[in-house]
């Protein structure tokens, strides 16, 4: 399907060529050539791209009242401003409005052509990752009963209300980019960009032209991640990953709100709630000079910890009936019955946490449709069995033979009693049944093993 583009000028010779140049490369193009026409236009349809004059039949700033118009029906589309009386302070007001890029008068064909190109491009790429995060993240719910999960979903309704900077802790996945995208969705910034940098993912030498974006000779401009979230919501997921040096010019940005691109000599002014996220220590990396420690106490204002999988267990019958019911509307496959008092659920160790489990529950909703598996407790049992490698087993064996006979015993005990009662969610009454013991004796047996704290 070919992009339509709304082109917006009150100069004819102006209008007349980029409409030309346009259809010569297979756009469709729409056209205004004053105030009154190009809102007609705008409220008949919107556009894939418009092009617009800054200074039209009404006053100076008529094209900035359009860019607010179409912005505010759909802030996803791309907006490129034209002048032929620009000014650094009207091109920072419309970009801040949201436009894509402000191009000056004269311009060469080159140069709209590689401009609408690139917000196009643009465009469709925001389209398609707004459509997967809405089926990967916005359509979760940070699920569970447990009082850790309890608590921090309070205190995602409490930052709902400020702009506080938070640093979200906990071991890989746990769900440390979900709770982000919450505070996000929940704050008064919701309606602009959330821009995730996965810092683990990128090259050294690329993270200053990531964070900064650049300017080139041909006057044309890569945008950085503090430029694209601007107003919204920046996730520095990984933080421990960036450099020392990087790290340094983030802490000028968050104390001046301001930096330059590569190349630039112009300050970009920036409003951005910075959330970050590490499944690392960071406060042992900044006694071992591997973090700073202005930047920590500056990104750690409210701190989360997310619980392993493996301390919350009681939360397992929840997330499996959860992701099972989700899984299977989002992949559109029947939804399967899975036995959530499997002994191998609780006395598994959930290495890879939330999303471990969400990839299983989704590997045994597709394998039961799809092979007609019934038996979903022996699937489960294979597969869980295939990640109990051999060598884990050989370990604790191991350990144990190395203990006096006495110390093996209350080592197998203690596994033992606290499987049981992760799989009872902590309920100490049902446990001791379960294992055929008086409750006060079961008390009496996880004292001596020094087993505390579990109401």
């Amino acid at each position: 399907m070919k992009n339509e583009i709304l082109v917006i000028d009150d100069n004819s010779d102006i209008r007349f060529l980029i409409c030309n140049i346009l259809k010569e490369k297979d756009y469709l193009v729409r056209s205004a050539a004053n105030f009154n026409q190009a809102e007609i236009e705008i409220d008949k349809k919107l556009p894939d791209l418009a092009i617009i004059d800054i200074k039209l039949d009404k006053g100076d700033k008529d094209g900035i009242e359009l860019l607010k118009k179409i912005t505010k029906k759909d802030k996803s589309i791309p907006i490129i401003m034209i002048s032929g009386h620009a000014n650094v302070q009207l091109a920072v007001e419309a970009i801040r409005l949201g436009a894509y890029e402000f191009i000056e008068k004269p311009f060469s064909t080159e140069k709209i052509v590689n401009y609408v190109k690139r917000a196009l491009e643009s465009f469709k790429l925001k389209k398609e990752k707004d459509t997967i995060e809405s089926k990967l993240f916005y359509s979760f719910e940070l699920i569970g009963k447990s009082p850790e999960i309890s608590k921090i979903r309070k205190l995602i309704d409490k930052l709902s209300i400020t702009d506080s900077r938070v640093l979200i802790t906990g071991p890989t996945g746990s769900g440390k980019e979900l709770v982000a995208r919450k505070i996000h969705k929940n704050s008064s910034r919701s309606n602009s960009p959330f821009i995730v940098l996965n810092s683990s993912l990128l090259q050294e030498k690329k993270y200053e032209k990531q964070l900064f974006g650049e300017e080139f000779s041909d006057g044309t401009i890569s945008y950085g991640f503090l430029e694209m979230a601007n107003k919204g919501t920046l996730l520095l997921d990984e933080v421990s990953e960036i450099p020392l040096e990087t790290q340094a010019n983030i802490l000028r940005v968050l104390i001046d709100q301001k930096f330059k691109r590569i190349n630039g000599m112009s300050n970009i002014n920036v409003n951005i709630r910075i959330i970050s996220s590490s499944s690392k220590n960071l406060n042992a990396l900044v006694s071992s000079g591997k973090f700073r420690e202005d930047l920590y106490h500056r990104l750690n204002v409210v701190p989360i910890n997310l619980p392993s999988l493996s301390s919350r267990t009681e939360d397992l019958p929840l997330l499996i009936n959860y992701f099972k019911s989700k899984l299977s509307e989002i992949n559109g496959v029947t939804e399967v019955e899975i036995d959530t008092s499997n002994d191998n659920l609780y006395t598994y160790d959930w290495p890879g946490n939330i999303r471990e489990l969400r990839n299983l529950i989704e590997r045994i909703s597709i394998l039961a449709v799809n092979e007609n598996f019934l038996d979903t407790n022996k699937l489960i049992n294979d597969i869980l069995s295939e990640k109990n490698t051999e060598d884990y087993k050989e370990d604790i064996i191991k350990k144990a033979m190395s203990f006096p006979l006495k110390e093996a015993r209350e080592e197998f005990e203690k596994r033992y009693l606290l499987n049981q009662i992760k799989k009872n969610h902590g309920n100490i009454s049902k446990t001791a049944d379960h294992i055929g013991m008086e409750r006060s004796a079961l008390h009496r047996k996880l004292k001596s093993l020094g087993i505390k704290d579990l109401n």
